[in-house]
């Protein structure tokens, strides 16, 4: 990627910023920003440039991006139980998808740093009282109180710890075998044996370990690169000052990284062509990605690619579509086309959670697995028809037993949801029915040939 010469990490100030919490007091603010500006990044140039070439190989159709984590973490979530959970499932969502699609898998992890959540109203209001919308554990915390609501900068610098703590354990981890595909039995949570995808699961675990055992008994030494496997971090970059503060210049290196993750992207409420948001990405040496939701027209998708990606560079753009399973089938081809007909290189993603929210007859907010499913499958009809691939999915998942979207293996009903709902902002896939999207994945792609 071309450094932009004119651009510099503050130059989004001269937009407009959407989804941005108003701070009391500014020269707090500004005291933060510097302490955060002097604080040791969360990635490196290195890995970022590493990304960027794996995800150049999955816009070939020669890898395929997995990415999937929490809707958005809490503070109170860095506990070493769930990281090592979150890890497991996206673990074995791989090792399905690397046996049955035939090709290496990009891990992508939605935490470390997915603390902030745009909101559809500045203002939230209960029994009378109105109070300022809980937007994340970066901004302000969920108590509904007239403190626990007031948007405090402290709480980035309370976040970049967390984030730095989840980042550490995931690496120590991995360097330590966790993933080491000689024993993806290790990879098992408490209760998958409960799971109607257990036995499946389990015969899927012993091919792999017989087929690793095959190479090393013919070959006569070990198995190349199965004790270890890379992993990645993305997150909703959001708070822009926050970003701000963690994009930096790095020796060797032209351009500017933001170094508070390896993959940040855009969401969709803060997706305008002459935003803040785009402003800022455009500036930025990471790959990145950007929502996509039906309501973007031909030539907002085109002019978004342009702008984010005017060199074309291989690995720079992800587009992940979000469009529900009623209207996927409608409105990506046109999307598909709009892209082919400017040549722009992408990475097409889906995801599938978004566009399929509803809210049941008993107040909870939550997701049907068969939509979910649903949106997924017909997106990869969509791309074959169209002569394009479907190179990835962007899920919201937890390696929790938590009963938040209805469906799956289990059948989940309404009245199952009052049981284990935990999610503070959006319903998320529990182990199980992550583990039956892979295998749905892998029965699709199978089917396509």
């Amino acid at each position: 990627m071309k450094p932009n010469q004119d651009w510099q990490p503050a130059g989004w100030r001269n937009h407009t910023a959407l989804q941005q919490p108003v701070y009391p007091d500014a020269a707090a603010l500004a005291a933060v920003q510097g302490e955060l500006a002097r604080l040791p990044p969360l990635v490196t140039s290195a890995e970022i440039l590493a990304l960027k070439q794996h995800i150049a190989r999955a816009q070939e159709g020669r890898s395929f991006l997995l990415q999937g984590g929490d809707c958005a973490e809490s503070f109170s979530d860095c506990e070493s139980g769930l990281i090592s959970n979150r890890l497991k499932i996206l673990l074995q969502m791989s090792l399905v998808l690397v046996h049955g699609l035939r090709k290496p898998v990009v891990r992508v992890g939605r935490f470390a740093g997915q603390y902030a959540k745009p909101r559809s109203a500045d203002l939230e209001t209960k029994d009378g009282t109105t109070l300022p919308s809980y937007r994340g554990d970066f901004i302000n915390a969920p108590e509904f109180t007239e403190a626990a609501r007031v948007p405090d900068p402290r709480r980035m610098v309370k976040g970049h710890a967390r984030s730095a703590m989840t980042m550490n354990f995931v690496r120590a981890l991995i360097d330590g075998g966790f993933a080491d595909l000689h024993h993806p039995e290790y990879w098992d949570l408490g209760w998958v044996s409960q799971s109607p995808q257990s036995a499946q699961y389990r015969k899927l675990v012993q091919s792999v370990s017989d087929a690793i055992r095959f190479m090393e008994t013919i070959s006569g030494e070990p198995a190349h690169n199965v004790n270890r496997t890379e992993f990645y971090t993305s997150h909703e970059a959001l708070l822009l000052p926050y970003e701000e503060a963690l994009t930096r210049r790095v020796p060797r290196q032209d351009g500017w990284f933001n170094l508070s993750t390896h993959y940040p992207w855009i969401g969709m409420r803060t997706a305008q062509l002459d935003g803040a948001h785009v402003e800022y990405f455009r500036g930025i040496a990471n790959p990145v990605g950007i929502k996509i939701s039906a309501s973007v027209t031909d030539n907002q998708i085109k002019r978004l690619c342009e702008t984010l990606n005017p060199d074309n560079e291989p690995g720079r753009l992800t587009l992940i579509h979000r469009l529900g399973a009623d209207k996927v089938g409608a409105e990506l081809p046109r999307l598909v086309r709009a892209v082919r007909s400017i040549g722009a290189r992408v990475l097409w993603v889906c995801d599938p959670m978004h566009g399929n929210t509803e809210s049941t007859s008993n107040g909870f907010k939550t997701r049907r697995f068969d939509n979910i499913k649903a949106e997924l499958e017909t997106s990869f009809d969509v791309h074959a028809a169209e002569g394009s691939h479907l190179g990835g999915v962007h899920l919201e998942l937890t390696g929790e037993n938590v009963t938040e979207c209805l469906g799956g293996a289990r059948d989940l009903s309404e009245a199952d949801l009052e049981r284990a709902y935990r999610s503070t902002v959006d319903p998320r896939l529990n182990y199980e029915q992550s583990l039956e999207i892979a295998m749905s994945i892998v029965h699709k792609h199978q089917s396509l040939g």
